[in-house]
């Protein structure tokens, strides 16, 4: 009898099209991506009022989500090209960040098997070189971001992007995948389309992936907003809907700048689940 049962459910399944194990579904895998390290010459224009003449050390990060659809990758980082520099992206500006890359991207995807024609889909915060300088790695690749930013004129009024690069033009927040499980966040204020990045590996917990809506912890616990911030009322209402988020997911905030923590951080080859 119990043999009869198991074949006749057996059968059931076949005939429903549903594979014999459950597919997985969601964010399956997350990791961090070291995409640049840094010395700010002085971090008062992140502090204003504070800290002049103060120079503090930046990392720059990226995240590879692997999602049951496909690969998506957050930020692309200081260009690889600067990895060929020896003494760094140095600014005009002394004030400014130099920016050095230990590790390209190029080499990290590699190191995970992962070519750039696997990426299907991409995000960026917002259109500050170093979360950009490798976009075009990834020439096919659907790139989600926000119309305001999109739109925002660049240096002598260039466009941000080729305009050959797919892209999906948003006005607001967006589940990438349909399952809550990768929902970018509007969250303008730094830049005029900035956005952050919620995603929910089932082990790890919600994660919030700040983009620049915040810089570093100390900016955060004392909602600092930085001198070159396009819109300080823009910024302070992202930093509030960044907290309610966090509250309402019961998430973690990473903080893409932000050294002490990223050095705490399980880097790739390792990855959250």
């Amino acid at each position: 009898m119990r043999r009869t049962r198991l074949a006749l459910a057996m059968a059931a399944l076949a005939l429903s099209g549903a594979p014999a194990s459950a597919q997985s579904t969601g964010v399956e895998k997350l990791y961090v991506l070291n995409c640049g390290e840094g010395t700010a010459g002085d971090i008062s224009r992140w502090t204003p009022g504070l800290n002049e003449g103060k120079t503090m050390d930046f990392v720059d990060t990226c995240y590879l989500i692997k999602h049951a659809k496909g690969w998506f990758l957050w930020d692309t980082g200081i260009a690889d090209s600067v990895a060929a520099m020896p003494s760094g992206l140095v600014p005009a500006d002394p004030k400014a960040v130099t920016w050095r890359r230990p590790k390209t991207l190029q080499a990290q995807l590699e190191q995970l098997g992962v070519k750039p024609d696997d990426v299907k889909a991409m995000a960026v915060s917002h259109t500050h070189p170093d979360h950009t300088g490798n976009v075009e790695l990834f020439p096919q690749s659907m790139l989600y971001v926000q119309k305001a930013e999109y739109d925002w004129p660049g240096a002598n009024n260039a466009p941000r992007f080729k305009p050959s690069h797919p892209v999906e033009l948003l006005t607001g927040d967006k589940d990438v995948f349909g399952d809550g499980s990768v929902t970018i966040l509007s969250t303008p204020g730094h830049t005029p389309g900035h956005q952050s990045l919620l995603v929910k590996p089932s082990k790890t917990g919600a994660v919030v992936l700040s983009g620049d809506a915040v810089h570093f912890k100390d900016n955060w616990d004392n909602r600092r907003v930085p001198s070159m911030n396009v819109d300080k009322d823009q910024t302070a209402a992202s930093m509030q809907k960044l907290a309610d988020t966090l509250a309402k997911e019961k998430a973690q905030l990473w903080i893409n700048h932000d050294k002490a923590q990223r050095d705490s951080q399980k880097m790739a080859p390792e990855f959250y689940d």
